[in-house]
């Protein structure tokens, strides 16, 4: 099995004939593509180096910086989590934290975590997990969700709490335990219990009785789906992939190139940012258990998992459900390095953006990347790495398309010259979304440090990260690594950004 993986990855095709075959053909269904919202979030990270091509600080701003992160590994979802609760998994990644950076609990001033689908009985997670990990309950903690890019928001708030003055300390991270989500009564049940619960004789409690119906006990199932359009995550895909002619074994090609590469990071221990976790009554857990590279021929039989029959969505090509947790540690650069830190980036700025979350929902990194290179005052070819998140193959390869078309930009995007298409072979090349999972809260921190922790390897100066979520909305931020005179470390930059 290992030498037909092997040589499955080794003979993909090439990047820049793939990259192009992905890129060259016309928009079709182009009635689809109205001008949409989308929130986008991009960051820009820099270590030491003695040599910089730019520095991205502004004047009189605080540096902010990124001194770690870590997460507990990825897990599908009903496996050796789903006896857990979300603050548990909150708490392992704020417990590994604390232990890889070795940072004091009374130097945090504040938490901030990301949440998708929340537990009731654990509304502000943050909190829960916080105390639960030992943290001073002096400590203040607050949740936000924000689909996708949760973790994003998380810490882009911590950002901006550094960078105005507030604190000098954040942690912030995200969590997703898709193994136990809340299933509710019916409206029609729970308006009866609440209405037993105040009714003060037996008369009205048996009044209340009498009109109970069978299918009062119909329960409510949570939905990965669009209020705004009811339609799921999983059908934009499918249109979008139609509507940018990404055909099926195209799809699945990129998803076996995901798996593969992950796999191969994976045994070269590059994924370094997991830490183990001892799983209450089980085995420690110490590797995602999502990376299975397969063959082509074998993604081929599944079945459209949402248009059927002749959709080209399916689960060999699409992210699964997944349980996990994430936590970095943000600092003002003078706090980290009276502290002896050796930070791995600076945080610069961020903006958001919208997108139609009908037709649009998954486009967002081809509106934002232009937006924030400029902002940086860079081009694609500045680049080093690239890191996006990966809801579908679809729909990171309609976004190839659309950013490497000057129709698009100029229809679509006001602008009169494409943005690019990045480099395939400085994208997601210790694997993405597709292969290590995506806990929705937590994703966020995964692309952050995967990006640092690549540049910091491979020498680069810049990165960018994006992430495609729920609701049609982008977040655009930048962040840069700590000065060449303080640390030994190589000078890196990450740009980040993230779509929802």
């Amino acid at each position: 099995m290992t030498s037909i993986l092997t040589y499955t990855f080794k003979n993909l095709p090439s990047t820049s004939k793939w990259a192009l075959r992905f890129s060259v053909r016309p928009l079709s269904c182009s009635s689809q593509l109205r001008a949409a919202p989308g929130i986008f979030f991009e960051l820009y990270l820099k270590a030491a180096q003695t040599k910089s091509k730019k520095t991205l600080a502004k004047p009189h701003v605080r540096n902010v910086v990124v001194v770690d992160g870590v997460r507990i590994p990825f897990l599908l979802s009903g496996t050796s989590y789903k006896d857990l609760m979300p603050h548990d998994l909150a708490r392992a990644a704020l417990s590994g934290l604390l232990h890889r950076t070795s940072v004091p609990k009374d130097v945090v001033d504040y938490i901030i975590f990301g949440t998708v689908i929340q537990e009731v009985k654990t509304s502000n997670v943050a909190r829960e997990a916080a105390l639960g990990a030992g943290f001073s309950d002096k400590t203040p903690a607050h949740t936000v969700t924000m689909a996708c890019i949760s973790a994003n928001q998380a810490m882009t708030t911590g950002v901006g709490l550094i960078a105005s003055g507030q604190y000098d300390v954040v942690v912030a991270g995200g969590v997703e335990l898709m193994s136990d989500v809340p299933i509710r009564h019916s409206r029609k049940m729970r308006k009866m219990m609440l209405d037993l619960n105040k009714a003060k004789t037996l008369g009205q409690r048996l009044s209340l009785i009498s009109k109970f119906r069978l299918n009062f006990l119909s329960p409510e199932l949570p939905a990965v789906a669009e209020f705004s359009t009811n339609e799921t995550m999983g059908h934009s895909a499918d249109r979008l992939a139609a509507a940018f002619a990404i055909s099926r074994p195209e799809q699945d090609e990129y998803a076996l190139r995901s798996h593969s590469l992950a796999k191969k990071a994976q045994d070269e221990g590059l994924l370094s940012d997991v830490i183990p976790f001892k799983v209450p009554g089980k085995d420690t857990v110490t590797k995602d258990n999502g990376i299975r590279p397969s063959s082509l021929e074998q993604m081929a039989k599944l079945k459209p998992a949402f248009i059927k029959p002749y959709g080209t969505v399916t689960a060999a090509n699409s992210s699964f459900l997944t349980d996990g947790a994430s936590a970095v540690l943000i600092m003002a650069e003078e706090k980290a390095l009276a502290m002896g830190y050796k930070p791995k980036a600076y945080l610069r700025d961020f903006v958001y953006v919208s997108q139609d979350p009908k037709d649009q929902l998954l486009l967002g990194p081809a509106y934002a990347t232009p937006k924030i290179l400029e902002k940086a005052g860079l081009t694609m070819n500045d680049v080093d790495a690239f890191e996006f998140h990966e809801a579908f193959s679809g729909q990171i390869l309609a976004n190839f398309k659309a950013m490497d078309s000057d129709w698009f930009a100029q229809n679509y995007m006001g602008r009169k010259v494409k943005v690019g298409l990045p480099p395939l072979e400085k994208f997601n090349t210790w694997g993405g979304s597709l292969s290590l999972g995506h806990p929705f809260g937590a994703t966020g921190c995964r692309l952050v440090m995967a990006a640092a922790n690549r540049l910091r390897k491979e020498g680069g100066q810049y990165a960018l990260v994006a992430a495609c979520a729920a609701g049609g909305q982008v977040c655009h931020s930048r962040s840069t690594g700590a000065s060449g005179k303080s640390f030994s470390l190589k000078q890196s930059k990450l740009i980040q950004e993230c779509l929802i």
